[in-house]
């Protein structure tokens, strides 16, 4: 993923209310599934990390992003954002293109 995508995933997911909440119990089979389902249907989406939950939410992004084979688009705070790009015939989010290079750019 380039820097330019993941800032457009970032500008998407700025708008957006976390579907998931991770508690004390941490991160459990049932809530993986879940998480893994809800990239599916919506390609993008952010969990919250509750205060009561002691795992560092940059580690628990990458276990999730793992188990889910998704993206960690940003961690901020106790707020984690995910991509999995969708297959073709459902896709949602349209990426910009490696190629969009500017004229400016092309004459240097």
């Amino acid at each position: 993923m380039t820097t330019k995508q993941r800032a457009y995933l970032k500008s998407l997911a700025m708008t957006m209310d976390p579907i998931f909440q991770i508690g004390k119990s941490s991160i459990t089979p049932g809530l993986t599934q879940a998480i893994s389902e809800a990239l599916e249907a919506r390609e993008l989406i952010k969990i919250s990390v509750l205060q009561n939950c002691t795992d560092d939410p940059g580690e628990l992004a990458q276990m999730i992003a793992e188990r889910t084979k998704s993206q960690v688009v940003q961690v901020i705070g106790k707020k984690i954002v995910l991509y999995k790009e969708g297959k073709a015939e459902k896709k949602k989010i349209i990426l910009p293109s490696l190629s969009t290079r500017t004229s400016s750019d092309k004459s240097r």
